[in-house]
């Protein structure tokens, strides 16, 4: 709980800091003071805005829509496709805006928040002002460079802090409530209605900043498997925790996060020019949240309709409501988040499309293992001793690595293992379902090990699972055949040369499949192929 308070409640807690002052300008000007109508209508468009999307949205609705335990907007994604019967594009599009704005949002959320509490600096003595911007690059590094240590000590850490820091916010906000019980009215929601209604497009600019209060609501949900759902490139993922699962460090998208975040905040320099910026993306994610909601309830859940449409429909509308607020800082620097998110997009569509090409022509070129089997059957080349595991990704085809070794070596193990990764829309897969065993002719055994999208595959592990089911074999005495393939552009691939050159960059920085999947470095043998793509 308190590791909870600190990680995922700290940003909700650290939202006031800039969310009522970017509210009071917007709606006052800069150099006007706010009435109190204004500051009861503002007050109560927050108060209600926690309430209905971090409270009842979140809290109530969406943590009960999990996927194994797993939330997130790829975590509906996966059930919203389930429940349909198949992997519909518009689904896993859907899913995919709502990653490539989670990681716009990503980078905005640590700049905002870190540039707001250095600011704070400047009340005390305006003579720090000069020293915010060096001061949160430096707090920005030493944040980023603790990530490897995981949640769970980060968390121990901050969580203490962030409980000072709501303790402090509580006898503070209890001891001026005392001196003015009048702001106790803003729970009224007709202050907050009325001051919409009777501000027009000033008002649409304050429900803008308004919605800054709600940001982080989305780490209550958060979102962790575009590394597994074959959205991206293999990227090396460390399990940061043996007691818990899902607390991750990918060191790639770590640096580039930092990069970016630094990069906000010399660009921006200051909270109030950065909270223009922010929303768009968070809301974006809420909307895309609220529809796959509604499909995952009715289809998945198997409520009538009606019944969903009268959950979600409303929830659906105030999202809209706040996206359109937000919409209108666009030239602000609300095309930052946007920016970002459409970056990220064309990097999924063409590791998806490029993918989905590639293993196309792989599949016309490769043999089928049923013939190649009875084959052998008939005429057995010379055999080693040990046990040989060929990597695929097609189970009907008889993988590269093999057919090279026959053409090349021209012998066989005594055992031999066709060998093929499954990742399921599942964030885990029950040991007992992990791995399925199918004997192919007299020395060759097919192996399927299964894992869900928040798991880390690890062969040798899943390997000893076989080995209980009757597979006999030596972890020592057996190698590991790969195919490493090095993609080469082809005019006639389908897509833009610039996104067949984008595809290619993406597929040479892909993590090494061997230590992806934990192979022992010293059994690997690797096989080189050229394709086009």
């Amino acid at each position: 709980m308190l590791g909870s308070i600190g990680v995922v409640y700290g940003d909700i807690g650290t939202s006031p800091l800039y969310a009522f002052r970017e509210s009071a300008l917007a709606a006052t000007g800069h150099n006007a003071a706010a009435r109190e109508e204004a500051i009861l209508g503002i007050l109560s468009l927050i108060i209600w805005a926690l309430l209905l999307i971090v409270t009842v949205k979140y809290v109530v609705i969406l943590l009960r829509a999990d996927n194994n335990g797993e939330g997130g907007t790829l975590a509906l994604m996966a059930l919203a496709s389930r429940a349909l019967g198949g992997k519909s594009f518009t689904i896993i599009l859907l899913g995919m805006i709502s990653a490539a704005l989670f990681y716009g949002d990503a980078m905005i959320t640590p700049a905002l928040s870190v540039l707001s509490a250095v600011q704070g600096l400047e009340v005390i003595a305006p003579a720090f002002e000069r020293f915010v911007v060096p001061l949160s690059v430096l707090i920005l590094f030493a944040l980023f460079a603790v990530q490897s240590r995981g949640t769970a000590r980060i968390a121990a850490f901050f969580g203490p802090i962030t409980l000072v820091w709501f303790v402090v916010l509580a006898i503070g906000g209890t001891w001026h409530i005392a001196q003015n019980l009048t702001v106790l009215a803003a729970f009224n929601p007709l202050h907050g209605v009325s001051f919409l209604f009777s501000h027009g497009y000033i008002g649409l600019l304050t429900l803008g900043a308004v919605f800054l209060v709600v940001t982080g609501v989305e780490a209550l949900y958060a979102d962790l498997g575009p590394v597994q759902l074959g959205l991206l490139p293999r990227l090396d993922i460390r399990h940061t925790s043996e007691a818990q699962f899902g607390q991750i460090y990918i060191p790639r998208v770590n640096t580039l996060l930092l990069i970016g975040v630094v990069l906000l905040v010399v660009q921006f320099r200051s909270s109030g020019a950065l909270a223009s910026a922010y929303g768009i993306a968070v809301t974006g994610t809420m909307v895309v949240t609220a529809a796959l909601a509604f499909i995952v309830i009715w289809k998945y859940w198997k409520w009538p309709i009606w019944w969903a449409a009268a959950l979600m429909v409303p929830f659906l509308l105030i999202d809209l409501t706040f996206l359109g607020a937000n919409l209108l800082k666009v030239f602000s620097g609300g095309w930052v988040p946007l920016l970002i998110g459409a970056m990220v997009m064309v990097v999924m569509l063409t590791w998806r499309r490029g993918a989905r090409i590639l293993a196309t022509k792989t599949r016309r070129l490769e043999t089928p293992i049923d013939c190649l089997i009875q084959s052998l059957d008939r005429k057995q080349p010379y055999k080693v001793p040990g046990t040989a595991v060929f990597l695929t990704a097609d189970p009907s085809s008889a993988p590269t690595a093999l057919l090279h070794s026959l053409k090349h070596y021209k012998v066989l193990h005594e055992q031999n293992v066709v060998l093929t990764i499954i990742i399921e829309s599942t964030p885990r897969v029950a040991a007992a379902d992990r791995v399925t065993l199918e004997p192919l002719g007299k020395i060759f055994t097919r192996i399927l090990i299964r894992f869900g999208f928040m798991e880390t595959p690890n062969i040798p592990k899943a390997l000893a699972l076989a080995r209980k089911r009757g597979l006999s074999f030596d972890i020592m005495s057996t190698s590991f055949f790969l195919s490493r393939r090095a993609v080469r552009p082809d005019p006639k691939s389908g897509m833009p040369v610039w996104q067949d050159r984008l595809f290619i960059i993406l597929a040479k920085n892909a993590d090494d499949a061997s230590s992806y999947f934990h192979l022992p470095t010293d059994r690997v043998v690797e096989i080189g192929t050229q394709v086009t793509a």
